[in-house]
């Protein structure tokens, strides 16, 4: 899926070797600063590395369109944009940039009840409390269908109890759907628990635990 090789970004990244596998749950841990939202915006191509290699499905990412790559390798930042308008058109506006069908309003409310958020396709997303932003935001990127989900920090606005539930939900949903799913998390419980494979990022360096 992904290889790093000899990746450097300032002095903030320095990547030996790096393998992310593909149809697993990688979680990304570290303290606070290490980096760990670094690493996903260079798979996303939304930043570039100094030096080294970075591959996507053996192919580097230097000679794959950036838009292309972002349709098929979605990231979801920790604090993602909410647009005017309902949860509807929130959860919608996603498949319009990405040229994308729409979806029926019965396929909107099944992504609601799998992001555990009990509200109406039309009520204002505006309204809502910053947890629930933050689900509307991951019903988004699910609608998309990317084969990979990058995720920083999903459950950060949740309490413990609906991070367990959304966590339990997302890893269900690339599993039964064949997906990858690379996530960068506060708990190393959440990482340990629900993780095929752990990388720790320490004084800039990047281990496989």
């Amino acid at each position: 899926m992904f290889s790093l090789k000899e990746v450097k970004y300032k002095n903030i990244l320095n990547v030996k070797h790096l393998h992310i596998k593909k149809n697993k749950i990688t979680c990304i841990i570290g303290e606070s600063g290490s980096g760990k939202t670094t690493l996903l915006r260079l798979l996303n191509k939304l930043i570039s590395c100094d030096s080294g290699e970075i591959t996507y499905n053996e192919q580097s990412l230097k000679v794959i369109d950036s838009v292309e790559l972002r349709r098929n390798v979605v990231m979801l930042p920790q604090a993602p944009a909410i647009f005017s308008g309902s949860i509807k058109d929130n959860l919608l506006i996603g498949l319009k940039f990405s040229e994308k069908p729409l979806l029926s309003d019965d396929h909107l409310t099944e992504v609601l009840n799998l992001v555990n958020l009990n509200k109406e396709l039309h009520d204002n997303a505006e309204n809502l409390s910053g947890g629930e932003k933050q689900r509307v935001a991951l019903g988004r990127v699910i609608l998309l269908h990317p084969e990979v989900l990058l995720l920083d920090e999903p459950s950060s606005a949740l309490d413990e109890d609906t991070e367990y539930l959304i966590i339990d939900a997302l890893v269900n949903y690339t599993r039964e759907n064949n997906k990858t799913m690379i996530m960068v998390t506060h708990s190393k419980k959440v990482a340990h628990q629900f993780s095929d494979e752990i990388i720790e990022i320490k004084r800039a360096l990047v281990n496989v635990l």
